[in-house]
């Protein structure tokens, strides 16, 4: 008898508690053993399969779909453990697939050849009953663990779903009002102009209101539109100088900031490289975070801009000196249609959009934003982009 004989000898007496060595030696002798490298695939879920595994060396891996395309990891079998007992008993299919993950030997036993053995054998009946009953248990075990935690699961995504429908109804709730505001002003001045003989000079007045409120409505529906379009278009990155963005952004939010009371300080570090990005979304992204700053300023006063080196690429971090964001707040800011309608005296508009589509603006280039805020005392956001590579489109 060789020495590879005698070691499975004593693995399967010590995964069978109770066969004699006798028998044990029978069991070693109607099977095979066999050695299979990382990621052979031994037994495979739903197959019918007829073959009933012992580990000599080494260790596999014990998973089963979820859902169809999830993939959970049940356990590690090592030296001594078995698997595919069920084959043994019925034509049933295998309730899980079962892959190796090193080099591992294996003594591997036929039904047919298991069957004949059991006949002539009590003692071996009964220890693979008990061994076999034990582990059932174990799957039982295992499989109401399974169930809690997909319950657990189910349970966090039901209220996921709750937040999400309450999330919606507030937004058509607040978008009928921001619609409907505008709406009623045009409308009513519209009305004012067509019905009334105004003068020249309130008839520009009206019309001008007017203008305005048609405004709000188109850059409303633009941001609406926009945050949906970069969700579904991936948009083509191209090598980008991030201080033109920037200088853009700015003249572009100069008036409103100005009649605000708020001067915006630019900073922009020489030699600055260049990023992978997408002109007209990065050019939205700081638009938004501009008039973020500038919306919380309700006092006025200074936001400070600066464009540096980062380790990746480039950084831009907008500074204001406003009211802050609470920090019971703070974790929400980025989420789609929250808002901050109140804080204080100060009373703020808006879908609360802003901030939601700058994060997917700048998710999508692979770049993160951060923010820091101390309540009362204003807030700094930080883009992080990655610098542009050789083979980016220009």
């Amino acid at each position: 008898m060789n020495s590879s004989s005698i070691a499975a000898e004593d693995i399967i007496r010590a995964a069978f508690p109770g066969i004699p060595q006798r028998e044990a030696e029978e069991l070693v002798a109607i099977g095979s053993v066999s050695s299979y490298p990382v990621g052979k695939v031994l037994c495979r879920e739903n197959a019918i399969e007829e073959t009933f595994f012992v580990i000599l060396e080494g260790q596999v891996e014990v998973s089963k779909t979820i859902n169809e395309n999830e993939e959970r990891l049940l356990k590690t079998l090592h030296q001594g453990d078995f698997f595919g007992e069920m084959g043994l008993i019925h034509n049933a299919p295998r309730g899980a697939t079962v892959t190796t993950i090193s080099q591992v030997e294996v003594l591997e036993i036929n039904k047919s050849s298991f069957d004949k053995l059991l006949e002539g054998s009590s003692s071996m009946s009964l220890a693979m009953v008990h061994e076999v009953s034990r582990r059932l248990r174990e799957n039982d075990e295992m499989a109401i663990e399974d169930l809690r935690l997909k319950a657990g699961e189910l349970a966090a995504a039901y209220q996921r779903l709750a937040k999400e429908e309450l999330a919606r109804r507030e937004f058509l709730t607040i978008i009928a009002h921001e619609l409907r505001t505008p709406l009623t002003a045009a409308r009513g001045f519209l009305e004012m102009a067509r019905f009334h003989d105004l003068e020249e000079a309130d008839l520009k007045d009206v019309l001008s209101t007017v203008g305005r409120n048609v405004e709000q409505i188109v850059t409303l529906v633009n941001d609406i539109l926009f945050l949906q379009e970069v969700e579904i278009v991936m948009p083509e990155m191209h090598p980008t100088e991030i201080g033109e963005l920037v200088e853009y952004a700015v003249n572009k939010m100069e008036g409103q900031a100005a009649a605000a009371g708020v001067e915006f300080v630019v900073e922009v570090e020489p030699n600055v490289p260049l990023v992978a990005g997408h002109v007209r979304s990065i050019q939205r992204a700081l638009v938004q975070l501009l008039d973020n700053a500038v919306k919380f300023s309700p006092g006025g006063g200074a936001v400070n801009i600066r464009v540096a080196h980062d380790d990746d690429g480039a950084k831009i971090s907008i500074r204001d000196h406003g009211i802050g964001i609470d920090e019971k707040v703070l974790p929400h800011i980025f989420d789609r249609f929250f808002h901050m309608d109140k804080i204080g005296s100060d009373v703020f508009g808006g879908l609360g959009l802003g901030l939601s589509i700058t994060k997917q603006v700048i998710e999508q280039h692979n770049g993160r934003i951060e923010v820091e805020s101390i309540f009362g005392e204003g807030s700094t956001f930080t883009i992080y982009l990655c610098k542009s590579h050789p083979d980016e489109v220009s």
